[in-house]
Order: C-alpha cells, then structure tokens, then sequence
C-alpha cells in the first residue's frame, strides 16, 4: 500500500526544486511489459510458433537484469542498448530449446519499440500548470535528467519544457549524472541554494531518494501508478505523491 504524508506534516514550500522528467514530467518508459507484449504482438507471424507473450516475457526479463547492472555509458546509447536486450532474450529462448530467431528481427523489434515508446509519451495530466505554479511562487526550478544528449533536449523542446525551468541539467550534456553526487551539487549551485533548501522530485528510488537524502535534500519519491514502495525497500522517501499536481499549495 502506497504511503503518503498526512496534510498536518506537510512542509514549508522550499526555495528551490530539482525536478526528473521521464516518469515524474512526461510518461516514458514506465509498465516496460505493456510496451514489450505490443511490440511483441506486432511481430506475431515472424515469432511464430513462439507466442508473442512468451517472447515478451523473455525480452522483458534480460532487460531488467541488463539494467540492474548497466553501466551509466548505456542510459546514452539506449537503442543501442535495446538491441542487446532483445537479442538477449532471442537467446535465453533459445537455450530453452525454442526455435534460434535472426539478429535482423531482434533489431527490427528493439527499433520499433524505441520508437514506439517516442509515440506514446505525453505530459502527465496538470505537470505542466504544477510546475507553472511553483514557478510563479518564486521556487526556483531545475529540471535535472538523466540519458543522451541529444534524446532528452528533443523531449525538452518538444513538451515545451525549457521556459518552464531555470536550469536544465541533461546527463549528456553536462557529463554527469544521478545518482553521482556532483548531478545534484552541481544543481543546487546553479540554482544558488544548499540541500537545507532543496526538494528532490522524481519516481527512481535510487536517484530521486537515497543520494538525496544522503546530502540532506528533502527527497520526494513519485509513484504515478499508486503501486506503493518495492516489497522489503529499506528506502523511505520523505513523501510520497501520484502526481506534481499535489505539490501545489491548496489556494485559500
């Protein structure tokens, strides 16, 4: 069960904010299976026999193990990435005695997953009039981002992100990124505030709540889907919220 922060408890405002974007602003790369089985189903003549579900499962299941221990290079080359991810599903398949699928198909299905996902992705109902209201009662905002550099400025521009925000701090860009504690720093300093006056924003316990907190960031955690904290996390986020929406004070 998700767990939230009684209204008697709630903060003060803080001077400043450091905002995630994908999963947190924009919806774009959360419930992976929904994405997989789609794709999957797509391709159903050239995965025959094999059922699309199997093979999503599959795909899904070498993708979250890839990322568990992902070097932070990869967030950079995420098609580049998916195309292992798919080919290492095709093989765990394999050595289970299914029939061998071609690279060129894994290809073809990690492609158009990527641009799937580019398809799909919208704004979070109200994000855009949260941060507005945030802006407009003086916090002071960044949007800090992990992945390529080129991938997440498009999405800036194309969500119309960039005038909503004081900083914009893309890990390609700047060379750096979450959890590496200069991401944060390096921020803050942009921002001219200290951790005493900072929130964290973001749906990555990780990112958006251990590394924080560790520097003294009030650090809250956004669970869009309500699907409550990780069965046996030991991490415990300061708030946590379904929407940016809940940011915004109740007008008197």
């Amino acid at each position: 069960m998700a767990m939230t922060m009684p209204k008697s408890v709630m903060r003060p405002l803080p001077r400043a904010m450091l905002i995630d974007m994908d999963d947190t602003i924009l919806s774009a790369y959360g419930r992976p299976e929904i994405a997989w089985n789609t794709i999957a189903n797509e391709f159903a003549e050239e995965l025959a026999p094999l059922p699309p579900r199997e093979v999503a499962t599959a795909v899904l299941a070498f993708a979250r193990n890839f990322w568990a221990n992902a070097e932070a290079a990869w967030r950079l080359k995420l098609a580049e990435a998916r195309h292992l991810t798919v080919k290492g599903g095709f093989a765990a398949l394999a050595a289970a005695g299914h029939r061998a699928l071609p690279d060129d198909l894994a290809i073809r299905i990690a492609d158009r997953f990527t641009a799937y996902r580019e398809e799909e992705m919208f704004v979070f109902p109200g994000a855009h009039d949260a941060i507005d209201s945030l802006k407009a009662l003086g916090i002071k905002l960044a949007l800090v981002t992990n992945g390529a550099a080129d991938t997440q400025r498009a999405k800036v521009e194309r969500f119309e992100l960039a005038h909503r925000f004081h900083h914009i701090q893309i890990e390609g860009e700047h060379g750096f990124g979450k959890p590496e504690e200069r991401a944060y720093l390096h921020a803050m300093d942009a921002l001219g505030v200290t951790a005493k006056d900072t929130w964290m924003i973001g749906d990555n316990l990780e990112w958006e709540v251990v590394t924080p907190q560790r520097l003294g960031i009030y650090s809250i955690w956004i669970d869009v889907h309500g699907d409550g904290l990780p069965e046996g996390s030991t991490v415990r986020p300061d708030r946590i919220i379904r929407s940016l929406t809940e940011l915004v004070p109740d007008q008197p």
